[in-house]
């Protein structure tokens, strides 16, 4: 309960005038005359112990709020980041939900990622399971699609011929989302459908026409990226309204139970991998079961003009009985206007816990959306009794704690999961629980996974800073000792015999002999170089504050291994061989690729040249981006570039440059100012840096600057991949004006801050709010700080003094102060500082 409803709390109806807003309290619209009416309140709460409170919850009710009305869901649009290469979903969830019930455009390509682009016109169904964002194909089970049609038909057909198939055309201007809620009309059969979810359950609406033949199609064969990896399923018929069995999606299995509101007239089977040679069709009619890969089910009634029908799914990773369990304890009723209104209110409730005050709708659009993707990263794996799949494939309980299957923790480690520590400090330790069982049941520390299943992935170990992160930051409600001993054990070993060598680090054993992973020998070798410097540092942190010394001196030791791949002749981070030498520069040669046993490489070190796997030499960037992956120590990255004057001047040219890469072109390469990148996470704290190097002006002026070019209102409002909540959160702590170079530290770099007004909850009856009242894309530069009224003159602010409360004031400018917060201690934590 907040600090205001809890004083408001217990008034007369008739004062009851005031309710919780977007950004501020308001007055209830049916006050229309609003200063007769504050005339009025005023003299009636002259009589009351509540005088002063109520004028000055009045005053701001009349002065500082917005005439829209709105709370903070309002604001949010699920449709920013469905066009381009956002790949974002626009359907219905929960925060942390099991269930993203979500319309699917096609399941084929990495533009459909999350089944859904923008610019499609034709929907093949609705299923249950997405991921926000991401790079990767995956997910899409257990679809949903009501059709009206004479003829059964049991495969999806073509975006260029919808009519071959179940999938039916739509018009833009007949969908429509908000958060926990999906609508949209079906042209080919004149079907609304709507969608809303609990946590582990989906529940659709459909509103049929007049027809003698209604279908409603449960697709299990559906799958993102396409199920040619994946096992046997089942479906089969348990009574007359009633549907139950699983789906092995690429080794991940997925329990459901669908009830339909309404008992079937007809249903039937099909299996499109067999077609029958009397019927020339693969379906059954009043078959009640069906196993195999591709198959199906479908039910029907014969319907009146806005017959409804509601379905209620619930899955589960451990069992159809969860899924009952599921269903039971989630929607054991029938009304859907119910569970939408509840997914509104959770919505609101979350979205709540950070206000913002400013002018420009736009921005608060972009903001609110922002904070809703950052909530969609994380979602629970456990049934409602507890019980969850676990990385050895066998049934566990997560006692008294949420279960997280997936962490795409080369992304989220930078922006989500310390933005999460800040905002959501209710799900941090389970995070980090959730991790510790992973690594019990998995017998390693896993890195970056997804429906807790390891697979290889993206380059360093970056479950280590989630959890370093969240241990200095004061989260530590798990088994510190043994999650400690995981981290050193695969720091200095490789997996043992029943662990897949791919789960431990590339290129260890020459990491810990040469100092540096040899392009001739590892993929990517600079990152698995620079990143693990970085993971061995928060290693090193960790071991420092459990009094491990010798372990600490090890780790501080090798997290200075960066400078074994910078090239004092070209100032790059290079590849180098196993014998020392650095790849020869490509100057006039034409790019080639060199064999060495099964490892393939580019033959010439191209600072401009991304590439494409397994020859790359950096990961998803090339020279110029990776130069400054060095968030933990980027005192001695200046002292490499030749001190604080030289160091800028590099910068400068980095975001000054032409955006061009070397050929091959790469996906993504998208959100440029000249080689910054904002469309992949490398990029995301370079401009900060300038805080680092004495020139904290050029860090507001960028940090406004990538906001505003690269976040915007409708579909195509992101510059690249969401993953998994990367890209929204850079932007709600860079909007706050503050920003985490460096997770496993807990100093937050400063920058400019958006909004006039940012305030969020700290615990214990504590707000932080950051004050900027003249702040604008003109006004991006910081004249002057304080902090709870005493002077401010550095570029960070650790965590500590957030959670203590308070206020965070900005005198904002058109002009740099370039003498502000470049003293000798204002520069943020470096390892060699």
């Amino acid at each position: 309960m907040s600090h205001t409803n809890r004083q408001t709390q217990g008034l007369p109806l008739q004062w009851q005038l005031f309710r919780r807003g977007g950004a501020c309290l308001r007055p209830l619209s049916d006050v229309k005359n609003r200063s007769k009416s504050a005339f009025q309140i005023v003299k009636m709460l002259k009589q009351t112990t509540i005088y002063l409170f109520a004028i000055g919850v009045l005053m701001a009710s009349l002065f500082s709020c917005s005439e829209s009305g709105k709370e903070p869901v309002d604001y949010v649009d699920p449709f920013i980041g469905t066009d381009f290469f956002g790949h974002t979903f626009p359907g219905a969830t929960l925060p942390y939900g099991m269930v993203q019930l979500s319309p699917d455009h096609d399941v084929k390509g990495w533009t459909y990622a999350a089944g859904y682009a923008y610019p499609d016109s034709s929907i093949i169904g609705f299923s249950h399971t997405h991921f926000s964002g991401v790079g990767m194909t995956t997910g899409g089970d257990i679809l949903v699609m009501p059709t009206v049609s004479d003829k059964i038909q049991t495969s999806a057909g073509s975006k260029e011929n919808p009519d071959s198939g179940y999938r039916s055309r739509y018009d833009k201007k007949d969908e429509s989302a908000s958060p926990g809620y999906y609508s949209v009309l079906l042209k080919d059969g004149n079907i609304k459908a709507e969608l809303t979810a609990t946590k582990r359950v989906g529940v659709h609406r459909y509103t049929f026409p007049e027809s003698r033949k209604s279908t409603i199609l449960l697709d299990i064969g559906h799958e993102i990226g396409g199920n040619a990896e994946s096992g046997e399923s089942l479906v089969k018929m348990t009574n007359d309204s009633t549907l139950e069995g699983y789906k092995d999606a690429n080794g991940t299995m997925v329990y459901f139970v669908a009830k339909f509101s309404r008992p079937f007239e007809y249903y039937g089977t099909w299996d499109n991998d067999y077609i029958t040679p009397e019927s020339s069709e693969g379906y059954w009619p009043y078959k009640n079961e069906e196993k195999g890969l591709n198959v199906g089910f479908f039910v029907g009634y014969k319907t009146k003009k806005d017959d409804q029908v509601t379905v209620k799914v619930a899955i589960s990773h451990v069992s159809v009985e969860g899924a009952k369990k599921n269903l039971q304890a989630e929607v054991a009723h029938w009304d859907f206007d119910k569970v939408k209104n509840d997914a509104r209110e959770t919505w609101n409730e979350e979205l709540k816990r950070v206000a913002i005050k400013g002018n420009d709708e736009a921005q608060k659009q972009v903001f609110y959306t922002a904070f809703y993707r950052s909530l969609l990263a994380q979602y629970i794996g456990q049934d409602v009794d507890g019980r969850y799949m676990g990385m050895d494939k066998k049934v566990h309980t997560a006692q008294k704690y949420d279960f997280y299957p997936s962490f795409s923790c080369w992304d989220t480690y930078r922006t989500q999961h310390p933005l999460l520590t800040l905002i959501a400090p209710d799900h941090v330790n389970d995070f980090v629980k959730s991790i510790a069982a992973k690594t019990t049941e998995f017998g390693w520390l896993p890195a970056q996974h997804f429906r807790n299943t390891y697979r290889p992935s993206m380059v360093g170990d970056h479950l280590i800073p989630v959890i370093v992160d969240a241990y200095f930051k004061g989260y530590r409600d798990w088994d510190i000792e043994g999650l400690y001993a995981a981290m050193r054990r695969k720091a200095l070993e490789s997996p043992p015999a029943n662990i897949p060598a791919s789960a431990g680090r590339a290129g260890l054993a020459d990491y810990i002999r040469l100092g540096y992973a040899p392009a001739d020998r590892t993929t990517e070798s600079v990152p698995n170089t620079m990143e693990l410097a970085y993971d061995d540092w928060c290693i090193a942190r960790l071991a420092e504050a459990l009094n491990k010394k010798e372990d600490a001196a090890l780790f501080y030791k090798r997290a200075q291994n960066y400078r074994n791949v910078f090239d004092a002749s070209t100032a790059f981070m290079r590849p180098r061989r196993e014998n020392g030498a650095w790849l020869e520069a490509i100057g006039t040669n034409q790019q080639t690729i060199d064999s060495v046993g099964a490892h393939h490489y580019y033959r010439y070190f191209d600072p401009l040249l991304v590439g494409r796997r397994p020859n790359r030499h950096y990961t998803e960037s090339n020279a110029w981006q990776y130069l400054w992956s060095v968030q933990h120590d980027p005192a001695g990255l200046i002292q490499l570039l030749g001190g604080n004057q030289s160091f800028n001047q590099r910068l400068d040219t980095f975001f000054a440059m032409d955006a061009s890469i070397s050929t091959p072109k790469y996906v993504g390469v998208v959100g440029t100012i000249g080689q910054y990148v904002h469309g992949n996470q490398p990029s995301h704290h370079v401009a900060y840096l300038y805080n680092y190097a004495g020139a904290p002006w050029k860090t507001q002026y960028w940090a406004r600057e990538i906001m505003e070019r690269f976040y915007r209102t409708g579909p195509g409002g992101l510059s690249g991949n969401e993953d998994m909540g990367s890209l929204s959160s850079w932007y709600l702590l860079s909007s706050m004006g503050i920003y985490p170079v460096a997770p496993g530290s807990t100093q937050y770099a400063i920058g400019s801050p958006m909004f006039e007004e940012t305030e969020f909850n700290v615990g214990k009856e504590k707000t932080f709010k950051i004050i900027a009242p003249n702040t604008s894309s003109k006004n991006r530069y910081i004249q002057s700080a304080t902090l709870n009224g005493k002077a401010f003159d550095r570029s960070w602010i650790d965590h500590s003094e957030i959670m203590a409360g308070g206020e965070l004031t900005f005198v904002m400018g058109p002009e740099p102060n370039k003498s502000w917060a470049t003293g000798k201690d204002a520069a943020p934590y470096s390892q060699s500082k």
